[in-house]
């Protein structure tokens, strides 16, 4: 896909090295019309820790390693000082096999497992609070500005929601600059895509922002603030608990980030309003993103 011309570094999904990500299928609109119509593929992913099988998700198949390395250690199955040996993908059999010098303890973690609201893959925790009472955020001041120019950046980027739609997209930035994009069906599989990368390049959370098309859910704030990153802007809505997690943690909590609109429900502390709202371009109809519509 072709890329921005000022989102130099900016990595867009999803990657041309993986393979079918869209295909045509053939419908009738309302008027009893044919319409073709490009649609995202779905293919699972068996995710295998030192020779014991994960979980197999359902994803679009690219950066299988980031998706993979990400989600256990958004799952606490990594600590965040396991070295990782090895990370093999073979696209053939649909598997990726993480290799650590130390023995991991998986099997406890799959026992003691809940389901959260997650889509795709979705979020499997022990005791859903475990770990959080020992982070500790930076007071990371967010500008206004930032806001506006991220979401209009975002938004024009050439991306699988705006090819074929029915998609989640996260993007890790700083300040007002994105820094990497992955696309999903799920929103947790896209943040888990950028969870490993910024394992891969040992990139500090202190100064980033999460910006995600999904839903602040509980299980969305908490895997922001246990990669510490301080941080979480959402174009879609929100949940209670989410709200009170996100309080809880120190985490500025933004929702509903849409154009020149958005509602700070954490953090406003840290928010400097340095931009005035009615200076600020509606998004075009086109461009415009609703979570996973």
């Amino acid at each position: 896909m072709a890329q921005d011309p000022d989102l130099s570094g900016y990595i867009i999904a999803p990657d041309p090295k993986a393979a079918r990500l869209t295909r045509s299928v053939r419908g009738t609109d309302q008027a009893g019309a044919e319409t073709v119509l490009s649609v995202v593929e779905e293919r699972p992913l068996t995710i295998f820790l030192n020779g014991q099988e994960i979980v197999t998700a359902m994803t679009i198949g690219d950066y299988p390693e980031y998706l993979a390395t990400g989600f256990l250690r958004n799952q606490r199955m990594l600590r965040a000082d396991d070295e990782i040996t090895r990370v093999d993908y073979d696209e053939e059999l649909e598997t990726v096999v993480v290799r650590t010098a130390r023995a991991t303890d998986y099997e406890d973690k799959m026992q003691r497992k809940t389901r959260t609201s997650g889509c795709a893959v979705g979020t499997v925790f022990g005791d859903m609070m475990e770990g959080l009472e020992d982070v500790r955020l930076p007071a990371t001041p967010l500008r206004a500005s930032w806001l506006y120019a991220l979401s209009a950046r975002i938004n024009r980027t050439p991306s699988l929601y705006l090819e074929a739609g029915a998609i989640h997209g996260t993007v890790l930035c700083q300040g007002d600059r994105p820094l990497v994009y992955m696309e999903d069906v799920g929103r947790h599989n896209a943040v888990d895509k950028i969870a490993g990368w910024m394992l891969a390049e040992k990139a500090d959370p202190a100064d980033k922002i999460l910006y995600t098309t999904g839903r602040l859910t509980s299980e969305m704030v908490i895997k922001t603030a246990m990669m510490g990153i301080p941080t979480l802007v959402s174009r879609s809505g929100f949940t209670a608990w989410g709200v009170e997690i996100a309080q809880q943690v120190g985490l500025t909590l933004i929702g509903r980030m849409k154009g020149s609109r958005f509602v700070c429900l954490a953090g406003e502390s840290r928010l400097i309003r340095d931009a005035d709202p009615a200076s600020v371009a509606e998004e075009p109809r086109r461009a415009g993103r609703k979570g996973a519509a």
